[in-house]
Order: C-alpha cells, then structure tokens, then sequence
C-alpha cells in the first residue's frame, strides 16, 4: 500500500487509518484452552499450527474508508518442555510464526490492495502451576493423576512477544508491531472426572513503536482480558471444548493524539482435539471474534495444529 501511505503525509489522517494495521499486531489476544493441565516433568513436545484468518475492518464513515478487509495465513513451529521448578510443574513454550497476508479496501473512492509476507515477531512463556499440580514423572504421575480424579490447579504464566518480525517504517501495514509485548497470566481449571472448567486472565503491556509510518509513535495503553473453557475428555488424548473471552482497553494514540481504536472484543471458539497413536496428537479449532465498538475488526478463523510428545 505504497501508494496509499504516500498519499496521506498529515498526521490526523495516519491517525485514523493505523486501525488497518492493528489486526495483525493485535493478534496477541488468544483462546486457548488446557492451558493449565498438568503434565508430567521431562515432557517435551514440538508442533506445527497453520492457521486462516478472514476478517472485515470498522472505520467510521467520516475516514472515507470501506469494505476494509484482510485475508492471512499463518504457519508456526512450536516447542514445549516441562520441568520441575522447587516442586511444582512448570513448562517453558516457545512459537514462531510466519504469515502471508492480503489487506485491501476502498480508500476514499480508491482501490487498494497491499500484501505482506515474512516472519512475525516470535513468543517466549514460562508458565508454573502453583497449587495441585506437583511435579512427577512416569509412574509417580500416572498414580497422582488417577488419584486426583478431582482437583483444582492454579497457575501463573508469563510470556513476552520480541519485536524480531518483518518491519518496514515506511509501510502502514506490518506482519511485526515492532514492539514488546509483555502478558502475566493466572488462571485455574477445575477437573471432575471426564469435565474441566477453566478460567484465565490477562494483561497485556506494549513497549511503544517508535517507527510507526510517517515518523509517529505507536503508543498502546494496557490491555485486559479473561477467558473461560469447558472441556470434556472422551478418553486419554480425545478431548473437546467450548470456549469464550474478552478483551478490552488498549487504547491507542499516535504522537499523544488518541484514535478512535480501543479492544472491545468477544471472541468464542470450539476446539477438538484427537490423538495420532500413542504419542501424536492433532486439534482443530473454529474460533470467531466481533467488536463491540464502532471502529475495530470481526473476524473469522480456521486452526489446525500437529504435535508429537517424548517424556525421558
């Protein structure tokens, strides 16, 4: 969208069209469930996710920008390893994802399409269960788990997004924010037999983009959100899910001059997941989100996720 920057050099008006470029930056706000489960210490687990994302941009009618969409494909490799921290279960999870994308719309009775593609900026979680989930392995966990049919975990996360994604200062739209992204997490899942209930809230902190097109700072204020899961397990490995979220503040301003754009999101989602043999698994989700402001984005999203687990 070259084209399109070059012909809005006024601030007030970047201003306003930055909103096109947060689908992707905002991708920070998930649905995930079993986050909280407990797993065996020594656990290690790599997988590949491909994901789909159709979705419409909101401006208001005053900006002169319609039917403002994007259409992005995602593929991320992931690990996971859980250990042992003073006892407790812990798990530390790396992604990295790379995106294509296709952004278009009508720009004051204009055309235009731009497209994106390269690395997004990678994700780093260290997540530690502080009550009921002690730290076992083999057989010692096999026996806590069959024993604690019932129970209550509670845990704490915390993951950071470095901005090492694909950034041009000269382009409104980005696969990288080009900013940190800190989230502390705590949340807690209730397990009854085959049922769990799980709860998470978050917080989301920005560092500011100081490349933002046309020389402006990017600042984000905070961001909240909450998230809830009901799970039921078929047997080991083949398991479903409902869930629900939302998302709300962050509002954002460009060179101290607050836009229109603050998260005000539902997301919902279901998810299945199934196992490949003794230590494959695969899980499909449909997970959809709306605005509830007047400025911001719906949208709609396929994900299907491969992995494989090994335990020493």
């Amino acid at each position: 969208m070259n084209g399109l920057v070059g012909s809005f050099k006024n601030l007030s008006v970047i201003v306003l069209l930055a909103v096109l470029a947060l689908p992707m930056q905002l991708k920070a706000q998930d649905l995930e469930p079993r986050r909280w489960g407990h797993l065996p210490s020594g656990l290690t687990v790599v997988g590949v996710g491909y994901a789909y994302t159709d979705s419409f941009v909101y401006f208001s009618p005053f900006w002169k920008i319609r039917d403002a969409s994007a259409e992005i494909n995602s593929i991320g490799v992931s690990a996971l390893y859980a250990f042992d921290m003073a006892g407790k279960s812990a798990r530390v999870s790396f992604l990295l994802p790379y995106v294509s994308g296709r952004w278009e719309g009508d720009v004051d009775n204009k055309y235009e399409v731009v497209k994106r593609h390269g690395f997004a900026d990678p994700r780093l979680r260290l997540s530690v269960n502080l009550y009921g989930a002690p730290a076992l392995k083999g057989a010692g966990y096999a026996r806590y788990r069959a024993q604690h049919a019932t129970n209550t975990v509670v845990g704490a996360s915390v993951s950071v997004s470095a901005p090492l994604g694909q950034y041009d200062e000269d382009e409104l739209i980005n696969i990288s924010g080009n900013r940190w992204t800190v989230r502390p997490q705590v949340g807690a899942v209730h397990n009854r037999g085959p049922w769990s209930f799980e709860l998470t809230g978050s917080i989301f902190l920005f560092s500011d983009n100081k490349d933002f097109v046309d020389s402006a700072r990017l600042e984000q204020r905070t961001m909240y959100a909450a998230q809830a899961h009901v799970i039921y397990d078929f047997k080991p490995g083949l398991w479903a899910s409902l869930s629900t979220a939302y998302g709300s503040g962050g509002r954002v301003y460009l060179d101290k001059q607050k836009t229109a754009f603050e998260v005000d999101n539902w997301l919902w989602a279901a998810s299945f997941g199934f196992p490949i043999g003794k230590t494959q698994s695969v899980k499909l989700t449909w997970l959809s989100g709306r605005t509830q402001n007047n400025v911001g984005r719906d949208s709609d999203n396929l994900l299907l996720g491969w992995s494989k687990r090994w335990a020493k």
